[in-house]
């Protein structure tokens, strides 16, 4: 392994570390247009995501809940992405997500920091735990009424 692929790996763990310890935009959301839920069962992650959506564009998202470090990381991350940008936008990212975290890395985005989730797909067992919270947003920003699964 080269020490340029090393750093790298490192860089990309240590941001998902400090999501994790410090996820942003945790709390819910009392003024909330669009809510749901999501559940993990392979894990035990579960979180509830809320977004207050006006005028075709998400003006603000929210999580609670609890799960591993990768559940919890993506989800912070997931709110930092998405927040100020289009239904249409967020439903286009979470596309391009679930094909960087699933298949292959879709090569005309840029997902800037969430890139560091890319990594996810070598271990198939943790997709699931990255695709949380995308799935719960689709559910809250389609309203959705089942509980987002990961099964």
């Amino acid at each position: 392994m080269s020490d340029q692929y090393s750093d790298l790996r490192e860089l990309y763990q240590e941001v998902i570390f400090d999501h994790n310890r410090h996820p942003r935009n945790f709390h819910a959301m009392d003024d909330a247009s669009h809510r749901a839920d999501g559940h993990n069962p392979l894990c035990g992650d579960q979180l509830t995501v809320y977004a207050r959506v006006k005028n075709d564009l998400v003006e603000e998202v929210s999580f609670v809940g609890h799960g591993c470090a990768i559940s919890t990381a993506s989800a912070s991350l997931m709110t930092e992405a998405v927040k100020g940008k289009s239904i249409s936008d967020v439903e286009a990212l979470f596309e391009d997500m679930h094909a960087m975290l699933t298949e292959k890395h879709p090569e005309a985005r840029d997902f800037g920091k969430l890139e560091v989730l890319s990594g996810v797909r070598e271990f198939p067992a943790r997709v699931k735990c990255a695709t949380l919270a995308w799935h719960t947003l689709h559910n809250a920003i389609t309203q959705a009424r089942d509980t987002a699964r990961t099964e």
